[in-house]
């Protein structure tokens, strides 16, 4: 018999604390809603106060948002830009949460036109400095080419065009980190218009980069490494520079190069070290591992000169951009920068290349920069010849160094016959085919709670046997990890800075999700915490540990307990407010979930984060499943949306609670009054109680009551004596 539903004070406070998240999440939407409303597209009469005779502006374009500029000629209008804002393409927030909108016009040529300031809320150029700087800063990038990395500069420190590879711009003092912020948004929006519309290449599309194959191995020499094309060399002799130069006003300047032509001008050594087999062999595995820590994740080169020339002078600034070198791939300009690692080298090298007296640098490529690892790319290098000396002249020729890796070392994206959403689906058949059939068994089984229950040992066979398919397939190797990093790509669309298409891009946790979220109308968030989160699993693994190692396990009372709860929630509201208003220090926030470090990544990290995983499972082991009861933010989202369930599915007796306690003792999660009334939106669906319940050996008002018949019974038999 089920007892009526009784509301205690702490789930008054729950349900209160779900209302106050839930209103707080709608209450910053709506605020957000409201400013892009605001922010909608210059119209036609605001593009002609921007361009002014002898431009006109054309037809706004029905499928992307930019508006083509011509000039007016005796032959007619010529197309000179296409315009556009940068809040439609690249809405990167900056320190105010809200993105700096700018008026961008680009050429056909691939040269920006001209850069001006709509709308901005940087502190720095708000309440600090004021806006001059900023308008001053932007003024710079007209002229400047997307065909060059474009990179930022301390200010007064930037170089002729001749002197360095990339184009410089100078920074303002102060506002470091706001201008790159700006600079990012010029560059990238104007990246998206340029392929679109100009016919740059599409090659560095960062969905369609290739993964390196982290297992493949074998230990190569130098020399081998240079035989499979692993490292690429340049050889440049003092005759094949001077040849360059023919024709020019500093042909014959260089007197070592002529006194010695088959010498040595240049030698230089290209290798991406974050595929296993070329920087294990490369460092040293010591050495190696120790670099991909610091990386965290992103692709990086060694570039090794030795010879004459050298790409680092004396007036390199270790940690920028070098000028005399640069990175291209697909036609396009890839965004690097020296790491500053200067561990030293401790391997056999060719005969002549003396390390000791060597430039050698690790260029880590920016993640921004869709750097595909499978596709070829190409080092350019830059000698730069002087003659005069109050005005000298400068003339600068460029050599380039081709770099590809065979294609066995990548796990490649689909072809291009197989583009788009389609393809990722069809490629994850097998994940999506498995997880499926494990959900609809679940699902049969959770439906069948009495047939699931009826053996206390069948039961809790069953549910070791999912939690093991939950951590290792579902979570280690499907990597379909639920994360609260979802609600950020959530908060992008909900802003207007992306779609919701983005959900699509992963198929198995898309199917976990969608379940998770139809189980919370039937069962509560249980369904997920308890049995489909593979971090939860895995505390839950720990937790058997110390049941099999009898370590004393620590509780708290129950008014404690209760207050103990709180802090999900309030790490919830910091990373909604985090997510809306500083979204670009949203990823360090969702650092608080281990799920990135144990599952995604295997534990495979830096200490810190490795520390921090282990010392939640350490703790899960005496306090059971500590972290997903009080720290964490996704189950505070499924506890505060746990209002929509629908039906009470825990069966109660009515002496649940009074007096019987046992299945309120027996709750490892405290989700059991002393009432009897279970706490739903702390309930995690482990299903001891209903293992009880129906019991006749394990749930006391049972065993009395049969108890009390027997007695009766026997008493009848004695009067009938």
């Amino acid at each position: 018999m089920k007892a009526p539903v009784k509301n205690s004070g702490f789930s008054r406070l729950a349900a209160g604390l779900s209302c106050i998240v839930t209103l707080l999440a709608a209450a910053l939407c709506l605020s957000f809603s409201v400013h892009a409303a605001r922010a909608s597209s210059l119209d036609r009469a605001a593009m002609e106060m921007f361009f002014p005779k002898p431009f006109t502006v054309g037809e706004r374009d029905a499928t992307l948002p930019v508006w083509p500029i011509f000039r007016q000629s005796y032959n007619g209008d010529v197309l000179a830009a296409y315009a556009f804002e940068s809040l439609d393409f690249e809405p990167i927030p900056g320190f105010s949460g809200t993105p700096v909108n700018l008026l961008i016009a680009i050429k056909p040529s691939g040269e920006l036109l001209d850069v001006k300031v709509l709308d901005q809320h940087e502190p720095v150029f708000v309440d600090g400095l004021g806006p001059e700087p900023l308008m001053d800063f932007v003024r710079q990038y007209a002229g400047k080419s997307l065909r060059q990395s474009i990179k930022i500069v301390a200010p007064g420190a930037t170089k002729t065009a001749a002197e360095s590879v990339a184009a410089e711009i100078n920074g303002v003092a102060k506002a470091t980190a706001s201008v790159r912020i700006i600079n990012e948004t010029i560059v990238n929006s104007a990246l998206q218009v340029a392929r679109e519309r100009l016919g740059f290449s599409r090659g560095r599309d960062p969905n369609r980069a290739a993964h390196v194959k982290p297992e493949i191995f074998e230990p190569l020499s130098f020399e081998q490494m240079l035989q499979r094309g692993l490292i690429r060399h340049l050889h440049l002799t003092n005759r094949q520079v001077e040849k360059s130069f023919a024709g020019t006003v500093v042909e014959g300047v260089d007197e070592k190069g002529l006194a010695d032509p088959q010498g040595a001008f240049a030698d230089v050594y290209l290798a991406e070290v974050d595929v296993p087999l070329v920087g294990r062999n490369l460092l040293g595995e010591k050495h190696w591992r120790k670099l991909m820590d610091q990386l965290d994740g992103a692709p990086a080169m060694l570039v090794l000169s030795s010879g004459r020339w050298t790409f680092m002078p004396e007036s390199f600034v270790p940690g920028a951009t070098p000028n005399l070198i640069g990175l291209n791939q697909a036609g396009a300009p890839v965004a690097w920068r020296d790491f500053a690692w200067r561990d030293t080298l401790d391997l056999p090298t060719p005969a002549g290349l003396d390390l000791a007296n060597s430039d050698v640098a690790i260029m880590r490529i920016a993640p921004q920069a869709a750097f595909d690892p499978a596709s070829p790319s190409e080092l350019v290098l830059r000698v730069l010849r002087e003659k005069g000396q109050i005005f000298p002249e400068q003339v600068t020729r460029d050599f380039s160094l081709a770099y590809g890796l065979p294609q066995n070392l990548f796990d490649l994206p689909p072809s291009d016959d197989g583009k788009g959403i389609g393809s990722i689906w069809r490629s994850r058949a097998r994940d999506i085919g498995i997880i499926s059939a494990g959900l609809a068994v679940l699902a049969v089984a959770l439906a069948r709670q009495r047939a699931l229950t009826f053996s206390p040992q069948k039961f809790r066979a069953f549910r070791l046997a999912w939690l093991a398919f939950t951590l290792f397939f579902i979570g280690w190797i499907a990597q379909a990890q639920l994360s609260i990093v979802w609600l950020f790509g959530l908060v992008k669309a909900i802003k207007g800075e992306g779609t919701f298409g983005f959900f699509l891009w992963d198929p198995p946790t898309l199917i976990v999700t969608l379940f998770g979220i139809a189980a919370l109308f039937v069962w509560g968030r249980g369904t997920f915490c308890g049995w489909l989160c593979p971090f939860g699993a895995l505390q839950e693994f720990a937790g058997e540990i110390a049941r099999l190692l009898r370590l004393r396990q620590f509780g708290l009372p129950q008014r404690y307990e209760r207050l103990s709860r709180l802090p999900k929630f309030l790490v919830l509201a910091a990373i909604l407010v985090t997510a809306f208003f500083f979204s670009s220090q949203a990823e360090k926030v969702a650092e608080v979930e281990p799920f990135k470090t144990s599952i995604t990544l295997l534990f495979m990290r830096s200490a810190p984060f490795v520390l921090y995983a282990v010392a939640l499972l350490i703790a899960g082991m005496f306090h059971y499943k500590f972290f997903c009861r009080y720290l964490c933010p996704l189950g505070a989202a499924f506890a505060a949306l746990s209002f929509v369930r629908r039906w009470d599915w825990i069966p109660r007796r009515k002496e649940c609670g009074a007096p019987c306690q046992l299945c309120r003792v027996k709750c490892r999660y405290g989700a059991i009054e002393k009432t009897g009334e279970i706490v739903y939106s702390e309930c995690f669906q482990c299903m001891d109680c209903v293992v009880i319940i129906d019991n006749p050996q394990l749930c006391v008002p049972i065993v009395v009551q049969e108890k009390h018949a027997r007695r009766e019974q026997h008493k009848q038999l004695e009067a009938a004596q």
